[in-house]
């Protein structure tokens, strides 16, 4: 059977404004806001979530005052979502430096220079590489960017009727009042007790007896519309890989090795009180279970470069057989398929390797040679990790990419090498964070930039003048980036003042967890301090599940490494997408109404993501200028919090369902091809 031959929404004959001033401002601006409000979520849960949605209806609503063009829609949307893969790079690594010690204090003029530089030089970087893997990824038949299909039918239905923009506006204010509501303490916005056990005298065979006791800490999911909604885009069945992630380390391993390491701390002098166990539990998930969660990831990440090999061969032959003939004037290439020129290319990576060096070397203060080598590191780690990135997100989309899985592969890497040069202290450990940083915004930019061309290449935008957007909103964004972080690690030191506890970068309210990990693995490894046999036991537990074919290795080792409370959430929300599923087949509705379900869906949760992210910002910077916030209840009720899932809940089943329209309806122009 003949492959239908693929047509874009304009085609590459049609001329339409598409790279302009108004759309450039406005692209930039959503760059800046949903860059700010990802750091936030981050920071938060562990992980960001496509901006494209939002950025594409904001985009469209806007532009349709202006009556502007399909195509500059699609640059809005472009350059818009890029700022959510900076903030992606800068909170999985730049909080690294003040958790690692490196930087005693954080909110420095030379920190915001080294940060802004690593952003500017990861998110071209990232740009180049994508120019390079764009043809075959795009056109790539068993990858099926479903994110990029959603957001060009979006742009679709657009043109023939409304932007959505109701459904994403009203979630978001939706979100915006829970999170203030919580902030006011309205309602808890979690629970959790721990449970005992009985002490007992267990046989170890001949070696003897041991006394155990312990224990298991139970949570409720947190009350976040932000998690649920990032359950909801993902879906039942990754929210379940997440979720278990979480049960392992949660129901299996945390309570075991507690059972038999508790009473020794507790005859040392400790109180033997629920607080007492709670904190236990909490410190042994963060020092014990947290590494082999590594591990695992580490596993995760070459099992993704392994799955991928014929695909990065194939785009790396194939870009150069295009660059051969485009520069041999063999082929005449179509406004839909006009990169950004190899040359140009080639200027950025060698400009993102000087930057590296001077980086490392005068910043950081290496040696000359160490400098070089972390440059090739970077370039190297990063070209491959880029495509890795790009293929990842053609497959699940940028909401779930594991760019910390494959951020930590990059920091062990250079780590080894930098013991192996002889490098120690705070310089090697700052240059390890470096290179880690680089690489990591280099592919979150790559993930999302390459879902943004799917979606161009779907709606027939032109891709050298996305590609140049997006170089322009990584500068803006990269420039901008540090101000949230800094807002949010100072408002929480000061909320912490007052509260009692040790706030900043890695808190219990600001936990940071990949840079925290990052933090730690560079300290262990350049240091020479590494628990090298619980790295090894999680890489064997990565094994393992792969051997049982588990679909995402990676996802599952995300789960255990969050806090319970926030896989529980997302849980909870990939459970809603998949009661909708279950109603919508029970019904029997067909594929057109199926669609507009699922397009409806996502802008609500989307919508829910960016008012709780953006509202805790604001309180963030409260907290910032040491403002007191109201509060209603001292120690609030999770009773309230019970009707406050129902709500959420209700809200992404029904107004879904509500919105099928009828059988007979014309569909929108369909994104599948």
């Amino acid at each position: 059977m003949a492959t239908k031959e693929f047509k874009p929404f304009v085609s590459a004959a049609t001329e339409m404004k598409e790279f302009t001033l108004k759309a450039l401002l406005l692209g930039l601006i959503l760059a800046v806001i949903l860059g700010a409000a990802n750091a936030y979520l981050g920071l938060k849960a562990g992980m960001t979530i496509a901006a494209t949605y939002p950025a594409a209806v904001i985009g469209m609503a806007v532009l349709k005052l202006f009556k502007g063009t399909v195509l500059e829609e699609n640059f809005v949307r472009t350059v818009g979502s890029i700022g959510e893969s900076i903030a992606a790079g800068a909170i999985f690594t730049i909080p690294a430096f003040f958790i690692a010690g490196i930087w005693p204090e954080f909110f420095t003029v030379g920190n915001f220079l080294t940060s802004t530089a690593i952003m500017i030089v990861g998110g071209v970087l990232g740009i180049m590489f994508v120019a390079l893997l764009r043809r075959v990824m795009v056109e790539d038949a068993e990858l099926p960017f479903p994110e990029s299909r959603a957001a060009a039918e979006i742009h679709k239905t657009g043109r023939f009727g409304g932007t959505g923009s109701k459904f994403l506006f009203g979630a978001m204010g939706m979100g915006a009042l829970i999170q203030m509501l919580g902030q006011f303490k309205l309602f808890a916005t979690r629970w959790e007790h721990f449970v005992q056990f009985a002490s007992k005298k267990i046989a170890i065979g001949s070696s003897g007896t041991a006394t155990v006791k312990g224990g298991l800490l139970l949570s409720s999911p947190g009350v976040s519309p932000a998690y649920m909604g990032v359950g909801y885009i993902i879906g039942p069945k990754l929210a379940s890989l997440n979720f278990s992630g979480g049960l392992i380390a949660w129901g299996l391993l945390v309570p075991i090795i507690t059972y038999f390491i508790g009473p020794s701390l507790i005859a040392t002098g400790a109180v033997d009180d629920h607080a007492t166990w709670t904190t236990m539990a909490i410190n042994v998930w963060r020092n014990i279970v947290r590494p082999m969660a590594i591990g695992g990831m580490l596993v995760g990440a070459g099992y993704t470069l392994f799955n991928m090999r014929k695909s990065l061969a194939t785009g790396i032959a194939r870009s150069i057989s295009d660059v051969k003939k485009a520069a041999t004037g063999e082929v005449t290439t179509e406004r839909t398929n006009k990169d950004i020129s190899f040359q140009w290319i080639m200027v950025g990576i060698i400009f993102a390797a000087v930057a590296t060096f001077l980086i490392t070397w005068l910043v950081f203060k290496t040696s000359f040679f160490v400098a070089i080598v972390a440059s090739l590191v970077m370039i190297i780690a990063g070209f491959f990790f880029a495509a890795v990135s790009g293929y990842l997100v053609g497959i699940i989309g940028s909401s779930n990419n594991p760019i910390s899985g494959l951020t930590l592969s990059t920091l062990v890497i250079t780590a080894l090498l930098m013991v192996a040069l002889g490098v120690k202290g705070n310089a090697g450990i700052a240059a390890v964070l470096g290179v880690a940083a680089i690489v990591c915004v280099a592919a979150a930019v790559a993930g999302e930039m390459l879902q943004d061309l799917k979606a161009g290449h779907i709606l027939g935008g032109t891709p050298w003048k996305m590609e140049l957007g997006d170089i322009i909103g990584v500068v803006i964004a990269g420039l901008v980036m540090f101000i949230p972080l800094v807002i949010l690690n100072q408002g929480d030191i000061a909320t912490g003042l007052k509260e009692g506890y040790v706030g900043g970068f890695g808190s219990q309210n600001l936990p940071a967890p990949q840079a925290g990990l990052m933090a730690m693995l560079s300290k262990g490894i350049v240091g020479g301090e590494m628990a090298w046999p619980l790295i090894i036991v999680g890489m064997l537990m990565g094994f393992g599940f792969i051997l049982m074919q588990v679909k995402s290795p990676m996802l599952v080792s995300v789960g255990m490494y969050l806090p319970l409370e926030t896989t529980f959430a997302i849980f909870i929300g990939g459970l809603t997408k998949g009661i909708v599923e279950m109603i919508t087949k029970k019904r029997k509705l067909n594929e057109n109404q199926v669609a507009r379900i699922d397009n409806v869906g996502v802008l609500l949760a989307a919508g829910l993501i960016a008012g709780e992210a953006l509202v805790g910002l604001f309180f963030a910077t409260l907290a910032f200028f040491e403002i007191n916030v109201f509060q209603i209840f001292k120690n609030p009720s999770f009773i309230v919090s019970l009707g406050v899932f129902a709500v959420i809940i209700y809200t992404l089943v029904q107004i879904p369902l509500k919105n099928a329209g009828r059988p007979d309806e014309p569909a929108p122009p369909s994104a599948a091809h």
